[in-house]
């Protein structure tokens, strides 16, 4: 039996300002209309699979909630309370997999890739499943089709049937070297994606990774259901030591294997990443929203909340959003990263924040802000229910702009309609719902003194949520 293990918990950061850390990269929809773990999902078809095992921070639960809804699909959800790289994260599922009493080969897939040719996919998978079964760790090297420095490469050892012992894994390395690595046609990219028996890789734990083993195993042995999900024990999961699957099993595993994948696979790790596999004009240009290109080459240009014309450039990275706008030159795709990191150490918020912030309700926008006042479009989903809750240092005037809110101030409960408003004194304890078959939207004026997001007293959450989601 293969049970997918699917990773969620990557940050996209070389993708800001569309990826960040409340909505990275895996939730976006980047390359069609379903996001990245959708398509992560929905390639699982062809393969006959167990359902899968999604692993991510608690902080995303409902995200990923939302879109396996979305999917009408089934997963177990499984939550890390911090991130400890991916060495840890497939122990767990490994762990979790044997609870049963089976010994399934996991097939561990990051959430944030793109496969253009899903049935080579699938023939990868299948001729990798021998050599799991036989007890090697599989990864999958991609084959090359050009000199690339944002990809780690992986040395093919020995021929096995269908693929070959792994000799080594090279880091990212320059141009010179890049060329040099593809031109001897002996290495493959590192896919990040691999075929293991739960079993193997667990004995590789044991005499590789001992003091990692145990805090996985006390992290299962203490996890608990939260509705629909499954946390970890918080405990014993930030003692674990952070390290991927690569350095901490990998590198000294005699039994790791390596399949050719020729998939048209992409990690979409970067902005040159994401122009590469996109649909380009006759100048070279990948482009999406509202954009206007005069005398423009080999440039990516997204727009999401206004027009964006660009004259008389080249080889560019341009990118708004309705708080930020990245302009980058395309040769230092690799370097937002480090953008991005500058950002944050500077205590700006833009890293993290996203314009559009779900919850499990529905989600709000941020429109207009000042010193006492701030102005979001907020979506109700049908049946959703806000928290029953009050704010100590702000009021609220909400203006229904589609379908009907069930409102509760205090003692009351009334409703809401289109064209309508309503007022939330400072203090007052108040819900809002949408009890109907269409979303509802409403125009939310708050005004006050502080107007955080964890100026909130929750008395009921039909979520379980704690007062800073």
């Amino acid at each position: 039996m293969i049970q997918p293990v699917i990773l969620s918990g990557g940050s996209g950061t070389r993708l800001w300002p569309l990826s960040r850390e409340q909505m990275p990269k895996q939730f976006l929809r980047l390359t069609s209309s379903q996001s990245l773990l959708q398509q992560t999902l929905s390639r699982l078809e062809g393969l006959h699979a167990a359902a899968p095992m999604l692993m991510g921070h608690h902080s995303h639960r409902f995200l990923m909630a939302e879109q396996l809804r979305e999917m009408d699909q089934t997963a177990t959800l499984v939550l890390e309370p911090e991130g400890r790289n991916t060495a840890p994260a497939i122990a767990c599922a490994a762990l979790l997999a044997r609870q049963t009493g089976d010994d399934p080969l996991l097939l561990v897939l990051p959430a944030d890739h793109a496969i253009g040719d899903v049935q080579a996919f699938e023939h990868s998978v299948s001729a990798a499943v021998p050599l799991a079964e036989a007890g090697y760790l599989v990864t999958f090297g991609v084959v090359p089709t050009q000199p690339e420095t944002g990809y780690g490469y992986i040395a093919c050892g020995e021929p096995l049937e269908g693929g070959h012992h792994l000799a080594a894994f090279i880091e990212k390395p320059d141009a010179k070297c890049a060329a040099v690595l593809v031109e001897s046609g002996d290495y493959l990219w590192n896919s990040g994606m691999f075929l293991l028996r739960a079993s193997s890789y667990l004995d590789q734990l044991t005499r590789l990774q001992p003091a990692m083993l145990k805090a996985c195993e006390e992290a299962v042995s203490s996890a608990h259901r939260d509705l629909d999900f499954l946390r970890l024990g918080e405990e014993a999961f930030r003692r674990c030591p952070a390290d991927s699957i690569d350095y901490a099993v990998m590198e000294h595993c005699d039994h790791a294997a390596v399949v050719p994948l020729v998939a048209q696979w992409s990690d979409i790790g970067s902005f040159d990443a994401l122009r590469a596999i996109a649909s380009l004009d006759a100048a070279g240009n990948a482009t999406k929203g509202d954009t206007w290109l005069t005398d423009t080459q080999d440039s990516l240009v997204f727009a999401e909340h206004r027009l964006v014309a660009t004259l008389g450039v080249q080889h560019l990275i341009v990118v708004e959003t309705s708080d930020s706008v990245l302009v980058a030159h395309r040769h230092q795709a690799q370097q937002v990263k480090q953008l991005v990191a500058s950002l944050s150490q500077a205590g700006r918020i833009e890293p993290c924040s996203a314009p559009q912030v779900q919850r499990p309700w529905g989600s709000f926008q941020a429109m207009d802000s000042g010193e006492r006042y701030q102005v979001k479009h907020i979506t109700v989903k049908p049946g959703g229910r806000l928290s029953l809750q009050r704010h100590h240092h702000r009021a609220e005037h909400w203006v229904v702009v589609r379908g009907t809110a069930r409102v509760t101030l205090e003692e009351r409960s009334f409703l809401v309609s289109e064209n309508q408003s309503t007022y939330i004194p400072i203090g007052a304890l108040h819900r809002l719902e949408n009890t109907g078959k269409i979303p509802l939207e409403l125009i939310e004026v708050q005004s006050g003194s502080y107007l955080g997001e964890d100026d909130i007293e929750r008395l009921d959450d039909v979520y379980a949520r704690d007062n800073d989601e």
